[in-house]
């Protein structure tokens, strides 16, 4: 994808989650999302950062003792609780805008947005259609970023293919299925597991249980 198409990718994944966020009762505002540790409001919080400037940032990042994750975390945390009228707001204001945080790329707000999504919706049980192309042109950046998801280590011996767009990567046992999916799964989310197919999925489901608590 051209950068134009990225950020209209992005200004129309901003525009609907805010929609959704506006549904949303106070009960699935703290409902548990995807994010371990976060629930869907916190989630929500974290989009609506995504303008954050450098001075912030690096105030941030000494606080979290350089950790990246926990200055995600943090920063969502200190901001909540925002109501999801504000959350929906905020993220309006920045459609048509092509500001990002320091130091990355078009893809990651891409790739936040489109991730998010899914760690808000699924956990209440919402359908949120991914567009294809831009799910394909994420989970490529994805792949090829390293940190934070370190996907080509975490699914070394894998090979993941798309049946609803032209995408692939990887090499070894087979692993299929939309690439809606096949994102959630670079990203380090089991959520989409049961719509792949292939011999790989088998590995994919004993790493899962051996991560779970006994």
């Amino acid at each position: 994808m051209d950068v134009d198409r990225v950020w209209q990718a992005i200004d129309a994944e901003r525009s609907s989650l805010a929609d959704l966020l506006e549904e949303l009762s106070p009960a699935e505002w703290q409902t548990p999302s995807l994010c371990y540790g976060w629930r869907v409001g916190d989630v929500a919080v974290h989009l609506t950062q995504a303008h954050m400037g450098l001075g912030a940032a690096l105030v941030g990042a000494v606080r979290a003792g350089g950790s990246f994750d926990r200055m995600i975390r943090d920063a969502a945390l200190r901001a909540a609780p925002l109501p999801a009228d504000e959350c929906a707001r905020r993220l309006r204001a920045m459609v048509g805008s092509r500001r990002t945080a320091p130091f990355i790329t078009p893809m990651e707000p891409l790739i936040d947005v489109l991730v998010h999504g899914q760690d808000v919706a699924l956990p209440l049980g919402r359908t949120r259609p991914m567009p294809p192309a831009a799910a394909a042109a994420a989970a490529r950046r994805v792949w090829d970023m390293g940190f934070p998801f370190r996907a080509q280590r975490r699914l070394a011996g894998l090979r993941l293919a798309a049946t609803d767009v032209d995408w692939a990567i990887g090499s070894g046992a087979p692993v299929q299925g939309p690439v809606a999916a096949l994102l959630l799964l670079v990203t380090g989310r089991d959520a989409g597991l049961d719509q792949l197919t292939g011999d790989g999925v088998r590995a994919l489901r004993r790493r899962e249980e051996m991560r779970r608590p006994t």
